[in-house]
C-alpha cells in the first residue's frame, strides 16, 4: 500500500500541549473501516482530502456524520470510520489537559463526542491546511494557530501532576494513592480530574493499560496470556473482555485486520521521527 508519511514535533510553545502532528497520503488502502480506539489523546483529525466519515461514534446516542475536520475526545469504546482507497489528511495528538486553551471547552464537554471543528476554532483551519502546498507549510500553519493560546487557562496543577503520573505509569497507579499523593480525597480528587480530563481517573487508567497493550502489540506480537500480565490485566479473560468494550472486537480480530495497518505506519512515522 503506497504511503507517505511525515511526522512532526510542534513547536517548543506547544509541546507540553500536543505531543506530534503526524501527515499522511494513502493509496490502495484495503482496510474499508477503520477503528479509531481510545487513548490518552484528544485527537484532531483534518482531512485534506475527501471529508471523514464516521459511521460509529464512540457514545451511541451521538449520530454518524461527515466532518472536514473533527475533534474526538477521550472515550472508552471505539469510532468507526469508513475509509476511501485514496486518503489524505493530518492527525494531531492533543493533551486533554490543554483542551480549554486551544479549543475554549473543557475535556469534559467533548469527553465521548466527536466535534466539528469549526464549532470551536481556529476559524478555517482545515481549508488553509488543504491550500498550503507542503507538510511544512502545514505543520507551520497548525503552529501558528495553536500558539500563545495556553496562556489563557491552565489546569489544576495537582490534577496535571497527577495526569503525568498516572500515564508514566501506563494506568498501573491505584486511584486511591494518587489521591493521598496529591493531599485530597478520593471522591474530591476523582471529580477535580473528571472535570479537567472527561474521564474519571478509573476510566483514564483503564484507557491507559489498553493503550500499553497496543503498544506492547505494535513492538513485537506475544501471546494473550503474557500481554495480560504485562499490562496490568487481571488475566487473558480480562484483557479480552476489557478489548471488545473499548475497541468493539476480539484482540484477535484487531490483531488480523489492524495491527499489520498500523505496524505499517508505526515503521514509517518511527523512520520519519528520526529525521
Amino acid at each position: 500500500m503506497p504511503a507517505d508519511w511525515e511526522v512532526r514535533a510542534p513547536h517548543p510553545e506547544l509541546r507540553s500541549a500536543i505531543t506530534r502532528y503526524i501527515g499522511y497520503k494513502q493509496r490502495g488502502v484495503a482496510l474499508r473501516t477503520h477503528r479509531g480506539l481510545p487513548s490518552r489523546h484528544v485527537t484532531l483529525v483534518i482531512s485534506l482530502a475527501e471529508p471523514i466519515r464516521f459511521t460509529a461514534m464512540p457514545r451511541p446516542d451521538q449520530s454518524p456524520g461527515r466532518f472536514a475536520a473533527a475533534v474526538g475526545g477521550m472515550h472508552t469504546a471505539p469510532a468507526l470510520i469508513a475509509q476511501d482507497a485514496v486518503q489524505s489528511g493530518i492527525h494531531v495528538e492533543i493533551d486533554p489537559l490543554a483542551v480549554p486553551a486551544l479549543f475554549q471547552v473543557s475535556a469534559a464537554d467533548l469527553s465521548g463526542c466527536v466535534v466539528d471543528l469549526g464549532e470551536l476554532g481556529p476559524k478555517h483551519l482545515a481549508e488553509r491546511l488543504a491550500e498550503a502546498p507542503t507538510w511544512d507549510d502545514r505543520f507551520g500553519i497548525l503552529d501558528d494557530a495553536f500558539r500563545g493560546a495556553l496562556a489563557d487557562r491552565r489546569p489544576a496543577r495537582e490534577v496535571g501532576w497527577a495526569w503525568r503520573r498516572l500515564t508514566t505509569a501506563g494506568g498501573l497507579i491505584r486511584v486511591e494513592d494518587l489521591a493521598a499523593e496529591v493531599g485530597w480525597s478520593r471522591r474530591h480528587f476523582a471529580e477535580r480530574f473528571r472535570r479537567e480530563l472527561g474521564l474519571p481517573p478509573k476510566q483514564a487508567a483503564r484507557v491507559l493499560r489498553f493503550e500499553r497493550a497496543i503498544s506492547r502489540l505494535r513492538e513485537a506480537p506475544t501471546d494473550l496470556a503474557t500481554l495480560a500480565a504485562d499490562c496490568g490485566f487481571y488475566d487473558q479473560a480480562h484483557l479480552s473482555n476489557e478489548w471488545r468494550a473499548l475497541a468493539g472486537c476480539t484482540p484477535r480480530t484487531w490483531i488480523t485486520e489492524e495491527l499489520p495497518f498500523l505496524q505499517d505506519q508505526g515503521a514509517a512515522t518511527d523512520a520519519d521521527s528520526q529525521t
